[in-house]
This record gives C-alpha cells, structure tokens and sequence, in this order.
C-alpha cells in the first residue's frame, strides 16, 4: 500500500520504519525542518533500539522518505497514520490536541479519492467522535474513512512491538476501513496475531484502560517496596511469588522509582481527570491514589541513600548511571532519573550523571547538571554510586564493581531499580542497597556502609 505516517516523533518515525519494513511505499510527514532532514538521510534524530538500522536501510532503499509538504502525503497516500503528539494541557489533565485536529483541517481538504485515515496519537473518551465532525465539514469528496488504531509500544521496543504486536486494536465504522486495515496489517495478521475490530469508543478506552492498568500494577508494587522497607522484607522475593499466580504475573513488577516517559504520566492523568468528568468517581480516587504512590517513590529513593550513606549528603560527589526514563531509549519526558538527580541536588549532593544514550539530550535540556561523557568521568571520586535507570551497561557488566571501586572514593551502591545482581558488587567490598529490599553488605567487611568512608 502507499502509505503517510504523519508527525515523525517517538510514535510515528519508528511506525513510519515499520511500515517500510512490511512492504508498504511510505513518506513521512515532520513539519520540523531539522528533524525531517536528518530523517530524509538515515540519522536517526533520537535513540530506539533497532530503529537507525531500519531507518537507514528504507530510506537508502527509497521505500521510505520523509517531507514538511502535506500536500505530497495526501497526493500519496491511499491510508494516512495520524502520529502527531498530543502533550498535557498546563493543567495536567488533558490532552492538547490542536496538533491533530489542526492536520486533520488541514488534510481532509487536500484529499481527493477515497482514503481511510488512521489515528494512532493517544487521545482521551471522546475525541475521535469529535474528529469525525471535522471530516464530515471538511470533506470534498466521498468515501473518507476515519479509524482509531491505539498503539501499545514500549518505548526502547517500538520497533518490535510495530513488527510483532501482542494484539492490533481497530476502532471504526464501515467494511471498507476493515478491509484497509487488514490489508495494512496484512503480513502481521498472517501470523496469527488477533485483530480486534471494535468501535471507535470502545478503542479509545482499551488504550486509556492498558496504560492506566499498567501504572495501578507498577504503583502497586512500589506501594509493597515501601512497606517491605519498614520491616526489613524483600520486595523482590514478594514480587516473584505473588507473580507466579497467572492472573496477575510477573510483567510490570519490578519495584522503583516510578513510571516516566511520554506516555504513562499524562495518560493516567487525562483518563483519571476524563473519569471525573464522566461521574465515575470511584474509578477516579483509584487512579489518582496510583498517581500519588508514583510520585512519592523519588523522595524515598532520596531517603534510602542518605540512609545509605549514613548522613545528610550536602557537598556529597554521587556518580549518577542514567538519565533517561528507562533503559532502551534516551527519552527524557517525565523521567524519574532525572526528578531524582533534581531531588539530590536540592539535598546538597553533586550528582555527575552519565547515561549511554541520554547525556546530549540532558545538556541541551538541563545544562545546570553536570553530565560525563563516559562511565569513568561519573565515578571518579564518587562517595556514592546511584543506578538511576536500567541501562544493560550498569546491570549486567561484571567489570563494573571492580572499575568503580578502582574510581570512586566510597563503596555504597543505591539501586533505585531494582535491577543490579549484587553478588559482583559484594564481591569487590561494596555495601548494595535496594528499594525495599533489606541492604546486603560484603562478608569480608560486614560493617555499615558509613563506617567505611
């Protein structure tokens, strides 16, 4: 199929691939001039696993290009993916869709043959029914198709999420969208992967109810690693038994410092409010409470590793691993790794951060933070090393004990995620500290971490 991907961010440049991955003639519509022409060469203007191979490949192959020009994709394009953002309001409760609703003005004019138009930004109860009344206005010509088509992707997997989904949602109204949709799909759904076709209410609220779901899951099982802290339990061992029970599993269970990125926050933020609105006030308490466990879990980071260090940390030197949200992308929005670095420098420490893929977004973001440009500049003559975000680098390099013991000035490791093997790091005399697990100290020196600065 020709197909446009419009609005080439987080969500639509990784789709954009995608599609060209499955076969299908595809441009892409960024209204950024900067970010299209690096696109339009094959560099990828942020990190996602698997993405700037692909992107190379399928720009290189003239399967895929990219454009600023609207017109050219409507021109194009027989099915139109609308991936522009929808960012929260200033008040933190609703989706800002004049981006989307602004290109659907501008295109739907544009078009003049039948088309079905793909809406995958994430959008609150009740948009896409107002979306349909600009087509309805707007429309020149007969046979224009609206679809909501939610994405589920995990930031740092996008790629194989687009390429091997757990399940394809298609909100819509008429026989001849499905057909667009199991022609787009078509390689996928081959596969065996279900196709859900609903309506375009009904999608809107599988993708507010996922998201919303995911966070009460990781909100809950913070709220256990705070309990775990009060009676010396461990969380993780919590955390692995109750998962074996197959109606509530082990995915999302990992105990930390809280949900980030581009999605989660501001999406169980606009459904938790739309609830409100809805009179479904029960529903609303439940997912407000999700949001307070999840905020709150920065500030008891900053707890354990004073009790880590064993005192105040004003004029503390603390090599801070990671900076973006999570590990597999360099996406900074709402990230907890970056809150914490905020919430220590309030405390007088001085966080050096170093992150794999995240530190040139750091200095053009937040250039009051002092960023290192390797691993080492973060360690030398730290007093604490704190694993901010889940990088394989940080986790699983056996090296790493022994090169930051070489490096820092003190030996107590704070892993805020849960997500560090300790034996190595007790085997080169660190003192391991973990969110709402007990502290495991070496047993060739079994004192307190703050007797031994």
């Amino acid at each position: 199929m020709r197909v446009s991907v419009i609005g080439c961010g987080h969500l639509g440049a990784p789709h954009a691939v995608a599609m060209a991955e499955l076969g299908h003639e595809v441009i892409g519509v960024e209204l950024d001039a900067d970010k299209c022409r690096a696109l339009s060469t094959g560099a990828a203007p942020f990190y996602e696993a698997e993405f700037p191979e692909l992107l190379a490949k399928h720009v290189g192959s003239g399967r895929l290009r990219f454009t600023t020009d609207l017109a050219r994709a409507a021109e194009f394009a027989e099915l139109h993916f609308l991936a522009v953002g929808t960012p929260l309001r200033e008040d933190g409760r609703t989706y800002d869709t004049r981006y989307l609703t602004g290109v659907l003005e501008s295109l739907v004019p544009m078009l003049r043959e039948p088309c079905t138009i793909v809406g995958k930004s994430t959008i609150t109860i009740g948009t896409v029914a107002a979306l349909q009344q600009i087509i309805d206005a707007r429309a020149e010509t007969d046979g224009i198709d609206l679809v909501w088509n939610p994405e589920f992707l995990r930031e740092g997997h996008a790629i194989q999420d687009s390429l091997s989904p757990d399940r394809i949602v298609v909100g819509l109204s008429s026989t001849a969208a499905q057909k667009a949709m199991e022609e787009v799909y078509a390689p996928i759904l081959a596969r065996g992967v279900e196709m859900i076709v609903t309506t375009p209410a009904t999608a809107e609220m599988i993708k507010s109810a996922a998201n919303s779901f995911l966070c009460v899951k990781i909100s809950y099982i913070n709220a256990l690693a705070e309990a775990c802290g009060l009676i010396d339990a461990d969380v993780n061992a919590v955390a692995h038994a109750i998962g074996i029970d197959e109606r509530i599993g082990h995915a999302g269970m990992r105990p930390g410092i809280g949900y980030g990125g581009g999605c989660l926050p501001k999406d169980i933020a606009a459904f938790s409010h739309r609830l409100g609105q809805l009179g479904a006030g029960r529903a609303q308490a439940l997912l407000e409470s999700v949001q307070d466990i999840n905020s709150a879990r920065v500030a008891g980071a900053v707890d354990l590793i004073e009790q880590a260090y064993g005192g105040l940390l004003a004029g503390v030197p603390v090599a801070f691993l990671g900076a973006s949200f999570k590990a597999g992308t360099s996406d900074l929005r709402y990230s907890p790794a970056l809150a914490l670095a905020d919430r220590l420098t309030a405390h007088g420490a001085r966080p050096v951060i170093y992150d794999p893929q995240a530190v040139a977004g750091v200095r053009q973001l937040r250039p009051d933070l002092i960023c290192a440009d390797v691993v080492e500049g973060a360690l030398t003559g730290a007093e604490v090393v704190v694993i901010a975000t889940e990088w394989p680098q940080f986790t699983r390099d056996a090296k790493l004990p022994a090169k930051a013991g070489a490096l820092a000035r003190g030996r107590v490791l704070v892993d805020v995620r849960n997500a560090v093997e300790a034996d190595p790091w007790l085997a080169n005399g660190w003192h391991v500290w973990q969110l709402g697990r007990p502290a495991q100290h070496p047993e060739c020196d079994p004192v307190p971490a703050s007797a031994c600065r």
